[in-house]
């Protein structure tokens, strides 16, 4: 069984020559173990993923829909980004999801069932990662994962009363009520739970040293057999077409900083756009609290106004990247921001929102210099609510990703992938590594990983009070949800601005950084 490390959420880890990895406690020690016997930091990643993706299965699983990543190699002189997004059937069209005259998608379709679930991305981008910048064996770093799911794992309260609220959910699919809730019990804290189906599909994993037979082999014929009887559009050639991608990460300097973080269709790209209009409004030249909080709460709401209206997968839809992310548009931004705030008023885009939530991510360094963030997800809690019967593989709802209108940019199509909320990053001083970071928490995951990054680079505060500082969040509209450590001033000035305010959470971010000569973590 695995012990959590002693440390508790919204610790700051202790210095460490070895390196950490950091992201979720309860399967940490893997990737400790991994790295304190030589290996780098993305066989631990992947390691400690893999085992996430076992021990925490509302949030991500083999089936997830999507990883991403940012790995920074060789001390910063190779740095690239992993691109696993789901990608949708090439039977999907963009009707499928057409939503009625309330805007909902009919019988919530998007959200869960075997139509809310494309090709699942995250095996195909850790077999990536793995075999581009690792040094162990694909078996090697299996193996922990293999061990929890035939052996099994205590459950803890969190998970305990995931599954109970979640049970009802569960009963309607019969693949994930066999696996979750045997005799139509939800299992309860501190029992042991195993999944010998999932055992088994990692070992032929591991024995073929291999992902092919999840995606051109015999488990794939199995995944695409299920889909076929369940209603399902997913196909063997569909899962054929899969290929994990390493591309360019988008960049971004500030002073002797940059930004590195993956590109669409992740959501690094609205961070590094809000981070665009900071620079352009010398935001950090900016005086008075209420002012500063402002512009800067306008600057995210711009963005996320582009998010949700312009973005989409650039391979399928025109998507502006160049002009959104240019010089001109950012002063033309921050002078409409600058105007608002002169006024004290609030800018009214008539954005419509809509929560989502889920993800693990997980943040690596070690003694060589290498670092590495990793996002990967479900969605919401357990994805589609989908099970492959006799796999023990639930499925990630990656198609609900998509924007159900017909003409977004966004909307569903064939092979298209879906705009999604992950974001990890890593930082570079002077070309060095000094920071990886990563969120869980869906849709509040850009805007957590924007207010460090704007303390951390742009007020260059310390790494610890950096993560430490309270955030807002926003999605365009006017309403703002606010940590209450936020000064009951701002708060109140802004509500007085015309913003809706009300106290609110954040994405938990986990993150790792060089500082003092010695690698440090922590989790907020």
């Amino acid at each position: 069984m695995l012990a959590a490390p002693a440390w508790v959420r919204g610790a700051l880890r202790p210095a460490s020559a070895a390196g950490y990895v950091v992201g979720e406690p309860a399967v940490e020690g893997i990737g400790a173990r991994i790295l304190a016997q030589g290996g780098n930091a993305v066989d631990a990643l992947v390691a400690t993923a893999l085992a996430g993706a076992v021990t925490q299965p509302h949030q991500t699983g083999i089936g997830g829909y999507g990883a991403h990543a940012v790995i920074a190699m060789d001390g910063g002189k190779r740095i690239a980004a992993l691109d696993a997004n789901s990608m949708a059937p090439a039977a999907f069209t963009p009707d499928i999801f057409k939503p009625d005259d309330d805007g909902q998608v009919p019988g919530r379709k998007n959200q869960h069932g075997w139509l809310a679930a494309g090709v699942p991305g995250v095996m195909a981008g850790l077999k990536r990662m793995l075999d581009q910048y690792g040094t162990l064996r694909f078996s090697d770093v299996l193996r922990p994962a293999i061990g929890l799911a035939r052996d099994g794992f205590k459950v803890t309260p969190t998970l305990a009363g995931v599954f109970e609220r979640q049970a009802a959910a569960l009963k309607k699919d019969p693949g994930s009520a066999k696996l979750y809730l045997r005799g139509g019990v939800a299992p309860k804290a501190g029992e042991t739970w195993r999944n010998p189906a999932l055992a088994q599909v990692l070992t032929t994993l591991a024995q073929a040293e291999s992902v092919e037979p999840f995606y051109r082999g015999a488990i794939a014929l199995r995944i695409a057999e299920a889909f076929a009887k369940q209603g399902g559009l997913l196909t063997k050639d569909d899962l054929a077409a899969y290929q994990a991608q390493l591309v360019n990460p988008l960049e971004l300097t500030w002073g002797e900083r940059t930004i590195h973080t993956a590109p669409l269709t992740c959501g690094g790209f609205s961070v590094v756009q809000m981070l665009k209009l900071l620079q352009a409004m010398s935001w950090d030249r900016m005086s008075g609290d209420l002012t500063r909080a402002h512009a800067r709460v306008e600057a995210m709401r711009l963005a996320w106004r582009d998010r949700l209206a312009l973005l989409g997968d650039p391979e399928f839809a025109e998507i502006p990247q160049q002009r959104l992310l240019s010089d001109d548009y950012a002063g033309e931004g921050a002078q409409r921001i600058l105007a608002a705030v002169k006024r004290g008023r609030v800018v009214d885009y008539g954005v419509r929102t809509k929560s989502q939530g889920g993800t693990l991510n997980f943040s690596a360094c070690d003694r060589q210099g290498n670092v590495a963030a990793l996002t990967l997800t479900h969605g919401e809690a357990f994805g589609a609510q989908v099970t492959v019967d006799g796999l023990g593989l639930t499925l990630g709802h990656g198609m609900s990703r998509f924007d159900p209108q017909p003409g977004h940019p966004n909307a569903p199509g064939p092979r298209k992938r879906p705009l999604h909320n992950m974001v990890p990053v890593v930082i570079t001083e002077r070309k060095r590594p000094v920071v990886a970071i990563g969120g869980r928490g869906g849709r509040k995951i850009p805007n957590a990983v924007f207010e460090f990054l704007t303390q951390y680079v742009v007020e260059n505060r310390p790494f610890a009070a950096a993560l430490d500082a309270p955030r807002l969040h926003t999605e365009g509209t006017l309403g703002i949800e606010f940590q209450k450590e936020w000064p009951a001033a701002i708060t109140e000035g802004l509500a007085t601005i015309g913003y809706a305010m009300k106290p609110g959470g954040s994405a938990t971010l986990s993150a790792v950084a060089w500082e003092n000569g010695r690698w440090i973590a922590g989790m907020e």
